[in-house]
């Protein structure tokens, strides 16, 4: 894994999970609230891998396998929505790069 190439998949990630979040949650549809709360969860994690790695912690690389999870879990999800929510899309292929980068 390239740490710099992981902190800017998950700055990106970051960034589309808080929009697919809000964007879920303004649409006030139930379907999506797995989808709005995975997103939560993976921006938070995602962020704090970028401070992880930045900083060279010793847990950097743990973060980063749960990071992983976390990504492919919120594109998944997001993947059923993408076709009708183009916020869900965006969010889905960010998740995917993401997990990439960091694997």
């Amino acid at each position: 894994m390239n740490k710099e190439e992981c902190i800017k998949a998950c700055l990106a990630c970051f960034v589309e999970c808080e929009t697919c979040f809000t964007s879920c949650v303004n649409m006030g549809e139930k379907e999506h609230t797995k989808c709005a709360m995975l997103c939560r969860d993976c921006a938070d994690i995602c962020e704090l891998c970028v401070k992880l790695c930045a900083r060279g912690s010793a847990y950097a690389d743990a973060l980063c396998k749960i990071c992983v999870t976390a990504c492919n879990a919120c594109a998944e999800e997001c993947a059923k929505h993408a076709s009708h929510s183009d916020h869900c899309a965006k969010c889905a292929e960010a998740c995917k790069a993401c997990a990439k980068a960091c694997a």
